[in-house]
């Protein structure tokens, strides 16, 4: 498979996820949503990591571990607050503005810069996001950002989505010091058993808020570890800006669960902001 097909992937596993989080939020709170995505992908990362090679690991390795896990959680908490509050068909796309910002940190942090039509393809990308809300116009040309800036789950997701450009750029840098599968089985471990203690203060001290649906909670963690590996094989293969913007795509997905699972409202706009992001990942790929 190519870079492509994995991101393709990527993208589906992601917003299953969202969209299973989002049910599981109806009955439980953010914390505990936001932790069992990655306990309850231990089980299955077992499994994987009887099959796989232990890579050399060297300083690097630890070091970048050590600064993604703290930005990390703060974007998962973020992302999971807006799924929980905001419509998914809303928060989701918004996580495509992961590639612009992605133009700078990358650069910065890997010296990838992409060329004219990879920049071309980026920044329809993030058009297709000001359509989510193009209904808005009417109160004028701004009336998208404004409704982008009057919607908590906007915010919250566009903050994770900075967030996640640096967590992208420091995960290419982490598979380049280990292996692809090996990572995508070591760090979502990792989150998890770094995210235990916030679980145990939130909750009061209990376990019991884990196990309050243990079948939806499943079908979570193994969407996640279904995410991770494929994400991990995509980042491996292409420059890291390429494959968010395709992965990202992930909206569209996100769009078509809010509206057979949840029954929201301006589905047909988001998707044509949506069909936009695909016109900007075809510039990415095709040229």
């Amino acid at each position: 498979m190519t870079w492509f097909h994995y991101s393709i992937l990527a993208a589906f596993f992601d917003a299953s996820t969202a969209a299973l989080s989002k049910k599981a939020l109806e009955g439980s709170d953010v914390y505990t949503v936001a932790w069992v995505r990655y306990v309850y992908s231990l089980p299955f990362l077992t499994c994987v990591f009887m099959f796989i090679e232990v890579p050399s690991l060297d300083t690097t390795f630890f070091l970048v571990n050590l600064v993604l896990v703290p930005i990390d959680v703060t974007a998962l908490i973020l992302q999971t607050r807006a799924i929980k509050y905001s419509p998914l068909s809303l928060t989701l796309p918004f996580l495509a503005l992961t590639p612009v910002f992605l133009i700078g940190t990358s650069f910065l942090m890997l010296g990838e810069r992409p060329d004219k039509s990879g920049v071309a393809g980026i920044l329809l990308v993030a058009l297709g996001a000001y359509l989510l809300n193009v209904h808005t116009t009417r109160e004028g040309v701004l009336g998208p950002i404004r409704a982008i800036l009057e919607e908590d789950g906007s915010v919250l997701t566009i903050t994770a989505a900075f967030l996640f450009s640096i967590t992208t750029n420091l995960g290419k840098i982490a598979i380049l010091h280990s292996s692809a599968i090996f990572f995508a089985v070591f760090y979502p471990t990792l989150l998890a058993l770094a995210f235990f203690p916030l679980f145990m203060l939130t909750s009061g001290g209990s376990l019991r808020a884990a196990f309050s649906n243990p079948i939806l909670f499943a079908s979570i963690g193994i969407t996640n570890v279904l995410m991770f590996i494929t994400h991990n094989l995509a980042v491996q293969l292409i420059e890291v800006p390429y494959m968010m913007s395709v992965k990202r795509t992930s909206l569209i997905f996100g769009v078509l669960y809010g509206g057979l699972l949840f029954r929201e409202t301006h589905l047909r706009e988001r998707l044509v902001g949506g069909m936009v992001m695909l016109i900007g990942v075809g510039l990415i790929t095709i040229f």
